[in-house]
């Protein structure tokens, strides 16, 4: 005959095994942002000592600042790739403007690189043409 003590027990352990697979599961597999970004690739490097990953770098412009107005700032958007196939792809287009589209996780996974957002594909995104009328391209 078993005691009611171990069954309980056995439901606990039960408890914090499913509470810890839920935890794992929205930390590092459940997509928790998905979009694009537009920006000039600046860098795609292969790095890492027992899991290599491809990690990249967008550098990616806008108007407008808190302290001057009409100023024109940069961000950078740091990713990780998983794909080879996108991977060659980006190599290729360093220097470029591209459109990427990522998935972005609440942690990162070492196999699937440091950043937590991932690019899943790639796209290449000509300059936008000038919004200055021709006459006022002195410059050219």
């Amino acid at each position: 005959m078993s005691r009611p003590g171990k069954a309980i027990g056995w439901i606990i352990t039960l408890i914090v095994l499913a509470a810890l697979a839920g935890f794992l599961y929205f930390k590092f597999w459940w997509v928790f942002s998905d979009g694009t970004k537009t920006g000039e690739l600046n860098s795609l490097t292969y790095t890492g000592y027992v899991f290599k990953t491809y990690e990249g770098e967008i550098i990616l412009t806008g108007y407008g600042s808190k302290n001057a107005s009409g100023t024109v700032q940069s961000k950078t958007f740091k990713f990780s790739v998983a794909d080879k196939e996108v991977a060659r792809k980006l190599i290729q287009m360093t220097g470029l403007r591209v459109t990427v589209h990522y998935k972005e996780y609440k942690g990162a996974l070492p196999w699937r690189g440091y950043e937590r957002a991932v690019v899943d594909s790639v796209n290449e995104e000509p300059a936008p043409d000038s919004t200055l009328p021709a006459e006022d391209h002195f410059f050219l």
